[in-house]
């Protein structure tokens, strides 16, 4: 992974180039999170309209102006394939590095998900190393489970906790 310094907008690994999200990205955005697919394990992050996803392309910006990161726009070649970050937030009294992972169904299976959140939890331990990374995972999403794996975290049941749409199994980059 080729990081271009703190605050960087892009990180690039062997096939993808995961950069700052723009206005140009808000299509996509809202492309991947209409999605049925996409949202199955995490519903409340389904988005109806355009506008939904300029919102949320607006809090996205907020979170990369207040703190130099955020999630960024994975690309293979010319094509947005998702999205792949982290926001910081509170877990159990503790500030931490939220992982996220969402890409277009076309991109599944690819380890595309897993290569990014590589090359994010690589960034945060650079840049952020006093902040765990979790990943807020659904029990059943073996999936999204396997990814957090393979990008280093592990399972920390004793900080599992009742999400907006479940129980979200934590995983983190501290041993347990």
């Amino acid at each position: 992974m080729r990081d271009r310094g703190f605050g960087n907008e892009e990180l690039m690994t062997s096939r993808l180039s995961l950069r700052r999200p723009t206005p140009a990205d808000i299509d996509l955005i809202h492309a991947v999170h209409r999605d049925p697919r996409t949202c199955a394990h995490n519903p409340a992050d389904m988005l109806d309209t355009r506008a939904d996803a300029e919102d949320l392309y607006r809090r996205w910006d907020d979170h990369w102006q207040r703190w130099g990161f955020g999630y960024w726009v994975i690309h293979s070649g010319r094509s947005g394939l998702g999205f792949c970050g982290m926001k910081l937030m509170r877990l159990k009294d503790q500030d931490v590095l939220n992982l996220f992972y969402r890409l277009d169904p076309v991109a599944w299976g690819e380890g595309v998900a897993t290569e990014a959140a590589m090359a994010v939890v690589g960034w945060a331990s650079a840049h952020r190393p006093d902040h765990p990374v979790i990943a807020r995972v659904r029990p059943e999403n073996a999936a999204s489970q396997r990814v957090a794996v393979k990008a280093g975290l592990h399972r920390a049941e004793h900080l599992d906790t009742q999400g907006e749409d479940g129980l979200d199994w934590i995983f983190t980059s501290h041993r347990p």
